[in-house]
């Protein structure tokens, strides 16, 4: 995975450029106010911070659709470009309404960057790591925060520091951002797909990958477009061929390849209800509360785990990446599979067509014949079988890992001629450790009567089953219908259940981050620890109170930067839905006592203590969880054919959001003081907290376009009650 690392570092940058910028005019504005004279005129101070926020929600406005049809790479290209260009204009500004000019530039370059930088990071990192990665920028923003705030507080403690020196040196951190767009990033394979360059995004794939067998995940990345039809929620039941293996059924039975030798396994629906899938599913309904989104129930059964039912804790979907063992069995059976190689492309179908080194590799976990002495044999590693279909000649199924223990597979649709099912398989509640395979089972569990239950989402493949039984590989299959997969979808697919229901998420999430006042604090930070009276606690050491508010402002942010590695390791493991509810409390309680620290009278020094810890406990707090993770769920939870229109649509909630608390908050501290101000905030962020609860599902491990089926089958179950 380290190529989806290294990537999503250098996308990141953007965001530091951006935590450089505001951690800059943070600190300069102390001194642009002296030198043209706005100590009485805190509109026109609102108005140069805000102008790089007025600049940002004017690029964001066509930034989602622009990136859907340019992509995302030449975006953040040209966001390089602005932040180099505002910098030298802010360096030169020899009045307050060049300086306006620069802070507008800047802000095109950090609304490119805020907004398409967590959409490309979401699009090529892997499911497993998707919210490690994408806590990124968080922390390279802090990063830069911190870098500036070092800069600015050494400049201030010169004789005449230069404001213009401080909002010029982001030129030089810019360049570096347009070497890494420019020579390094490509462009996002969900992207390429969209457009119809099967190839180009194979390529890519390969690279952020690490290996040369991608053809599962490309399976995927296509289906990815047709979201939005009809989805239902079934259960199977996986067990060995031998036990669950019925003829007259067989048009509905999925053929499995474990990772032992000499087993075949069969994924059967189950007819009725489950009594494991009932538990599962539906076993938190019962405890929620009557307004909370069934949506929340429904992904939060996913991640729930099983009763330990005997062996049953042995047979849970135990790797993330893929149902099936990868590299644990790889070195036990390389040996047979090159031995058989030749063997298993001769029982090919005669309708594979000849193999190519340019064509996809597609995994062969379903072998012909349909009785468990043709299909004895090891089971083929995913990276190391070429050449085979998905759907075979003769009707048998096949199936493939997409990560987050999720599985894709197909099966012809009776009802539809031609047509294909496609089928993501997850264990009920799999929450087995992440390592091994559901297949490489201990030997009880081999026992007869033990069985797998998994959860499936059943909807309609953008693919045919002739182009699959025809062609040798998906690329292949797809390019000969490349016009209908690939079709550009209107604005009344914003009004498909699924995508509205995100938005909501999306924009209701977007706008109480913002309300929390987070940005204003950044924004503002030298100021308030200034009014805190912080720069009692420096006196002694020489240091003037704009220095000292500064020096703690760095401090601050670097205290924030360990907060944002936990907050990585967490995301993941916990989960964005329990990092939000956890951290969300803790913020609100140090509002609270900042409100209480500011009402009751103290003297100076205890002021200024209570007023710095909580600040600074605000801070770390807010980058573990409502920091990062508005961004993170906004670019999950939209499908590929309207992520980019509807990034941009909670792109401008958030600008606009940032707008209204960051040129009001100079007013607000003139009016109400910074307790008025803090109450405000802590109002808001109780608000948060319920609406989390209430309406924000859990998506940690989960392949994006299973997230949109989710999104897609949950709106209209909500809608029906």
């Amino acid at each position: 995975m380290s190529g989806a690392v290294l990537i999503a570092l250098a996308a990141a940058i953007g965001n530091l450029l951006q935590g450089w910028d505001n951690a800059t005019i943070a600190g300069s504005v102390l001194y642009i106010k002296k030198e043209f004279n706005l100590q009485t005129q805190p509109t026109m101070e609102g108005l140069i911070v805000a102008m790089s926020l007025i600049g940002a929600t004017v690029i964001t406005t066509f930034s989602g659709p622009v990136s859907d049809m340019l992509g995302r790479r030449p975006m953040l290209i040209i966001s390089s470009v602005l932040y180099f260009l505002s910098g030298l204009v802010m360096l030169w500004s020899p009045n307050v309404y060049v300086l306006l000019l620069a802070r507008l530039l800047d802000g095109f370059g950090i609304g490119l960057a805020v907004t398409l930088v967590p959409v490309y990071i979401s699009e090529t990192a892997p499911p497993e790591i998707r919210g490690q990665l994408n806590t990124f920028p968080q922390f390279t923003g802090c990063v830069g925060m911190f870098l500036s705030y070092c800069m600015v507080f050494g400049m201030s403690l010169t004789p005449s520091p230069s404001w213009r020196l401080m909002l010029g040196v982001l030129s030089i951190p810019s360049l570096a951002y347009f070497f890494f767009t420019l020579f390094y990033l490509p462009e996002s394979p969900r992207w390429l797909v969209s457009k119809g360059r099967m190839k180009e995004a194979k390529q890519v794939l390969q690279r952020l990958r690490g290996r040369e067998d991608v053809s599962g995940e490309m399976a995927l990345l296509i289906e990815g477009l047709g979201v939005g039809g009809e989805v239902s929620i079934e259960e199977y039941i996986i067990g060995p061929d031998s036990e669950l293996v019925d003829n007259q059924d067989e048009k509905d039975q999925i053929k499995l390849y474990g990772a032992e030798e000499g087993l075949s396994w069969i994924a059967k629906p189950v007819t009725g209800q489950s009594t494991l899938g009932l538990a599962s599913r539906h076993g938190s309904m019962a405890n929620q509360s009557m307004l909370m989104d069934p949506l929340v129930t429904l992904f939060g059964s996913v991640h729930e785990k099983l009763p330990e039912m005997g062996s049953m804790r042995s047979m849970l979907f135990s790797n993330v990446g893929s149902m099936f063992n990868i590299t644990e069995n790889q070195e036990k059976h390389e040996q047979w599979d090159e031995e058989s190689q030749k063997d298993d492309e001769h029982h090919m179908s005669d309708g594979s067509g000849a193999e190519s080194d340019d064509n996809l590799r597609s995994p062969l976990l379903s072998r012909q014949g349909t009785n468990a002495e043709t299909n004895m044999g090891p089971p083929t590693s995913l990276s190391m079988r070429q050449g085979s279909n998905l759907v075979h000649a003769n009707g048998e199924q096949a199936s493939m890992g997409i990560g987050g223990g999720w599985q894709l597979a197909y099966r012809k649709d009776e009802k539809k001629e031609g047509a294909l099912k496609r089928i993501y398989l997850h264990e009920e509640g799999g929450a087995g450790s992440r390592r091994g395979s559901i297949i490489s089972l201990p030997g009880d569990a081999h026992a007869e009567g033990e069985f797998i239950h998994a959860a499936a989402l059943v909807s309609q493949s953008v693919l045919r089953a002739e182009s699959l039984l025809g062609q040798q590989s998906i690329e292949e299959a797809v390019e000969t219908q490349s016009d209908a997969v690939t079709k550009r979808p209107g604005w009344k697919a914003l009004f498909e259940p699924g995508v509205k229901h995100a938005l909501i998420v999306g924009v209701g999430i977007q706008i109480l981050q913002q309300f929390s006042g987070i940005n204003g604090v950044l924004y503002y930070t030298p100021q308030i620890l200034e009014q805190a009276g912080v720069g009692i606690l420096l006196s002694n050491l020489g240091i003037g109170s704009d220095s000292a508010s500064l020096l703690i402002s760095a401090v601050t942010t670097l205290l924030m930067l360990p907060s944002i590695v936990v907050a990585m390791r967490l995301m993941d493991f916990a989960g964005r839905r329990w990092l939000l509810l956890a951290t969300l409390p803790v913020l609100l309680a140090s509002l609270i006592v900042l409100v209480i620290g500011n009402v009751i009278s103290m003297g100076a020094v205890m002021h200024a203590v209570i007023s710095t810890i909580s600040v600074v406990v605000y801070f770390c707090t807010f980058v573990m969880g409502f920091g990062p993770i508005p961004n993170i769920l906004c670019s999950e939870i939209f499908p590929t054919s309207v992520r980019g229109i509807c990034i941009a649509i909670c792109a401008l909630t958030f600008w606009f959001g940032d707008i209204i608390v960051t040129y009001s908050l100079p007013v607000m501290l003139t009016s109400i003081g910074l307790g008025g101000v803090f109450g405000i905030y802590a109002v808001v962020c109780a608000l948060a907290w319920v609406f989390v609860y209430l309406k924000v599902p859990e998506t940690k491990g989960m392949p994006l376009e299973v997230i949109t089926e989710f999104f897609a089958v949950g709106a209209k179950q909500a809608a029906r009650e």
